[in-house]
């Protein structure tokens, strides 16, 4: 028991991560503007990450688990704790990073050790929703941005009511992004463990019953929240304030612009209704929640003219993104290699 615990701790430190680091882009934008309270809206978070995590969230795990089936505890244990060292590892220096791209390579680097396949397809295809996320999510804040500065234009909202109305759509739209966040990204966190560790489904309330799957998302959603509450407000920052000076209405639009890119990313009835229906559809990968907000950030600047955006800083976050699973992979070998020499 205690050694399972020991191997479970790197998910949840990598949850904790996560939570640090990208679940807190949701409220980004909204605290950075004073709109929400930083303690609303890690409340909010919290919940409702729980509730995407636990109900919705195996269909991203699916495309995660092909590029590689960790049946070790061992094994999952070093791939999770080398993504979230290298996380904390860009976190503590204030940069937006994906959760994804670390997992992704904390799995080819533990493949590349113990001889296995790397499928490629498989990497071109989760690579592409890197390059299609942020792109995505610029082109719908580009396009919300327009349409919504028209409306308002057209029908000349009071301030005071304009002011009401965004933050209460802050509040929902952040509500939805926190589901969309759990149920795309809890895959990251415990995904790697779904195929060595195997518990007992559970009763609450004689009700709702729980698979295997689904209490190790609600475990690694709880690491999720402790990071949001304990160490993300500095990301926020930089999300919400560096990039480029977002109006409260913009951010409003920044949130509901990254919620719609996860939700997409995400949602397996969506996905088997377009299909059914044969309308294109995207494929159900975890994406980074950090590059769905920048793109929506630069979406806006870029509506608003792009006089203002912070490119130099852009310039960063794209190199961290880059580098990041190179970092996480050289880690993951390492510490392979160390585990079973040492």
């Amino acid at each position: 028991m205690i050694e399972t615990l020991f191997f479970l701790s790197a998910g949840l430190f990598l949850g904790w991560s996560l939570g640090a680091n990208d679940a807190a882009n949701i409220f980004g934008t909204a605290v950075s503007t004073r709109m929400v309270k930083f303690k609303t809206a890690a409340i909010i978070i919290s919940v409702f990450v729980i509730i995407g995590s636990v109900f919705s969230g195996s269909g991203a795990q699916q495309t995660l688990g092909a590029l590689g089936e960790i049946d070790s505890l061992p094994g999952a244990f070093v791939v999770a704790l080398a993504a979230a060292l290298s996380i904390f590892m860009m976190t503590k220096l204030g940069l937006p990073v994906s959760t994804s791209q670390a997992v992704v390579g904390g799995i080819i680097g533990w493949n590349f050790f113990t001889g296995h396949d790397t499928d490629l397809q498989i990497v071109i295809k989760i690579v592409g929703t890197w390059i299609i996320c942020p792109v995505l999510s610029a082109v719908i804040a580009f396009l919300l941005y327009k349409m919504v500065k028209r409306f308002i234009n057209k029908r000349k909202i009071h301030l005071l009511s304009l002011d009401h109305y965004t933050r209460l759509g802050l509040i929902i739209a952040g509500a939805f992004g926190s589901y969309s966040l759990g149920a795309n990204n809890i895959a990251n966190v415990m995904g790697v463990f779904t195929d060595s560790m195997k518990l007992n489904s559970i009763k609450i309330m004689g009700i709702l019953e729980l698979n295997s799957t689904q209490q190790l998302f609600f475990l690694g959603a709880i690491a999720i929240a402790i990071g949001v509450c304990t160490y993300s407000k500095r990301v926020m920052m930089t999300v919400g304030n560096d990039i480029y000076k977002l109006s409260s209405m913009s951010a409003l639009l920044v949130v509901l612009s990254h919620s719609i890119v996860l939700f997409l990313f995400a949602s397996e009835g969506l996905k088997i209704f377009l299909e059914s229906h044969g309308l294109p559809s995207l494929s159900l990968v975890p994406v980074s929640s950090t590059q769905a907000v920048v793109g929506a950030v630069i979406g806006i600047g870029l509506a608003s003219g792009g006089r203002n955006i912070n490119f130099r800083l852009v310039g960063r976050i794209g190199l961290g993104w880059i580098v990041m699973p190179v970092i996480s992979a050289i880690i993951s070998f390492i510490m392979m290699f160390f585990m079973q020499n040492v």
